[in-house]
């Protein structure tokens, strides 16, 4: 079943979600979230959904970014992007450790700011602990566009938007985006953008 998901000014967005026991993530209840939200994020497609993009304030989140959409992509980007295909999982109470300070500047969308995307600074490495769809502890280390998709989820966990990190002036429709920005590096855009200002 595919679940609606919902757009930036639900109050569900903004608030953080609430941790879930063992117990409660081995049940019936939220296995079938679980299963939907899978659904709902490969038809969307995405490559992460948050609970609360689908109006459950609760801490899980479904992650998974496919051979498939990588092709969309040179090898060139790929490595710019420093991303490679990340098999589905779960991430449930995920607590994130940002390391170093290493961080990339790339243009990020969201299903929940349906049609535009800006210039969002992030972490390039991540350490994240959190219980799978088992209840089972988990510890997971990402690089790169990875470590950008856990950000970019565990944000939604505890209220936060891609818009409340973007580069205000970056802000696009993912149309004019793919016009006006696409064969441009993020340091050309930024610098053309401050240009203007």
């Amino acid at each position: 079943m595919k679940l609606k998901i919902v757009q930036a000014g639900e109050p569900v967005l903004r608030k953080r979600g609430w941790e879930l026991s063992k117990d409660e993530i081995k049940s019936a209840q939220i296995q079938q979230l679980i299963a939907f939200m899978l659904t709902t994020m490969r038809e969307a497609p995405g490559v992460g959904l948050a609970a609360p993009q689908v109006g459950v304030s609760i801490q899980l989140a479904v992650i998974e970014d496919q051979p498939e959409y990588l092709s969309h992509h040179s090898e060139e980007e790929l490595k710019e992007l420093q991303r490679s295909a990340v098999p589905f999982h779960v991430i449930i109470n995920p607590k994130l450790t940002l390391l170093g300070n290493e961080s990339a500047r790339f243009f990020e969308g969201c299903l929940s700011v349906e049609g535009y995307q800006a210039i969002v600074d992030r972490a390039l490495n991540v350490h994240v602990e959190c219980l799978n769809e088992r209840g089972e502890e988990k510890t997971i280390n990402a690089h790169g566009w990875y470590a950008r998709i856990l950000q970019h989820e565990i944000d939604h966990l505890n209220g936060t938007l891609y818009i409340d990190r973007m580069k205000t002036r970056t802000l696009t429709t993912s149309e004019n985006m793919l016009r006006y920005w696409n064969n441009q590096t993020i340091d050309e855009v930024l610098a053309e953008l401050n240009s203007s200002a």
